[in-house]
Formats: structure tokens, sequence, C-alpha cells
């Protein structure tokens, strides 16, 4: 009896995660809902980038009214907005992408609503770790902390020197073995790999991609004169962008006592 009990069990704890996993990504919804319904409304009263600051400049205040993100977590997430900008100013001014339409709140080339982008994804991982309960076994701040510096620069860096990305994916590996995230569905307490957790951010963040960018988000050369997916070779390097906001996020709950360095037995794989 408990074996035939255990597929549908699996299948609710999954039910459980995807519920979870669907609040935590309730910024970043409501940010790509927001810029599909510009891109479709006729007529707009002002630009439409300028538009998109204000909605989520009201999207970050209701999460923060309501609760559902806190002063610190807000604090962290206006920082991954403000290096998102930086990555924005250097990536669009080489060509690596651009924001054809008009705005006044665009400085060279960049609106200011693209921070936006990059705070939803550090309000996604700052809701995770709430929602989900994350702790971490193994986790070497420091070590993590300089490779994903070096990830962010050498994203600037290859337009002139070498690109490390691979020789940086093979550090990240290293100094993030035996390290585990462990997390809470539904009472239970499973664990996985850091490196895998970031993986599949990376690769959920790729169809995120391919989804703002069909809805007007921002658009890649191959893209000017109609949608085409993104390139599959962006999946890596959100597979390793991601560990940026990881070490900022982590800056910050772990004080809350989100560090855990000890391996529980309890954990589920």
């Amino acid at each position: 009896m408990h074996v035939l009990h255990a597929p549908a069990a699996a299948l609710r704890q999954l039910l459980r995660f995807a519920r979870l996993q669907a609040l935590a990504c309730a910024f970043a919804v409501a940010l790509l809902a927001g810029v599909a319904l510009s891109a479709a409304a006729p007529g707009l009263p002002v630009a439409r980038y300028d538009l998109l600051v204000g909605y989520g400049v009201l999207l970050t205040l209701l999460f923060w009214w309501c609760g559902w993100e806190s002063g610190r977590e807000l604090a962290v997430i206006a920082v991954c907005h403000v290096i998102g900008l930086a990555f924005e100013l250097v990536k669009v001014a080489l060509g690596s992408w651009s924001y054809p339409e008009p705005a006044l709140l665009k400085v060279a080339g960049v609106p200011l609503y693209g921070g936006f982008l990059y705070a939803a994804v550090g309000s996604y991982v700052c809701r995770s770790w709430r929602l989900l309960d994350l702790g971490l076994v193994g986790y070497r701040p420091r070590a993590t902390a300089a490779v994903a510096t070096a990830i962010y620069v050498n994203f600037f860096s290859h337009h002139w020197l070498p690109d490390l990305r691979w020789p940086l994916a093979a550090l990240l590996l290293l100094v993030t073995t035996g390290t585990w995230v462990r997390f809470t569905v539904g009472g239970a307490r499973y664990r996985m790999p850091l490196a895998l957790s970031f993986t599949l951010i990376g690769f959920f963040l790729w169809l995120a991609e391919n989804l703002a960018t069909y809805v007007g988000a921002w658009r890649y050369p191959d893209q000017a004169h109609g949608w085409q997916p993104v390139s599959f070779a962006k999946f890596g390097a959100w597979a390793l962008l991601i560990s940026v906001t990881f070490v900022l996020v982590a800056l910050v709950v772990q004080d809350r006592g989100g560090r855990r360095q000890r391996h529980d037995p309890s954990d589920t794989p």
C-alpha cells in the first residue's frame, strides 16, 4: 500500500513546490505582464518605457507594503537594479542588444526600467529563500563571492580581453562543490547541490528571456526584423550570472539564520 501511495505523494509534493515557485516569481510575472500589456496597448499617453518605470516603482512599493518583501530584501533588490543598469549600459553601448523605442527616462540608450528586469531576479531569490525556508550547508561565502565578482567582470571584459567564462564556470563548480541548498516543501526537508540550483534557475531565466524579448522588453540584433528564439548560449550565461544575485541575497538573509554548515541526515536529496 505504501508503494502505491508513493507516486501520489510525490506528485503532491511536486505541485506544492510548483506553487511555491510560482509565488516566488510573482514580481517577475507581474513585471512581464506589464511589459506585454504596454506593448499591446494602442495610443499610450507617454512613452512605453517611461510608463514601465512608474509601473516598476509601484510594483516594488506594493510588494513592500503588503509585506511580501522586507526592507532589507528591498535594499538588496535595489542593489540588483543598480548592478543590472550598469550591465545594461555597457552591453547596449557595445551593441549586444538594444531598446529601440523612444523614452525620456533613458540614459545612453538604456531605459531606467531595464534595471527592474534584474530586480525581478533578486526578488525571486529573496522570496524563494523565505517561502522555501532555504538553508545552506558547506557554503563558502568569500570564495563564492570572489568567483561571482569575477564572472560579472568577465561579462564586460571579454569584449576586449580573452573570454574566461569556461574557466570561471569550472572555478564556480569547484568552490560550490560540497555546498547544498536545503529547502522545505509540505513539511519535508530536501536538499540539492548549489551548482545544480544555479543551472536550473539559469534554464528558466533563459525561457523567461525568450518570453521577455517576444513581448518587446528589449531586442537582440538578430531580432531586428522579427522575433527569433534567444540563443541557447544565453542559458549558460544566466547560470553563471545568477551566482551574483545569490551571493548578494545570501549576504542579507544569513543574518536571519539562513546559514547552515553542518550536514543534516534528515535531508532528502
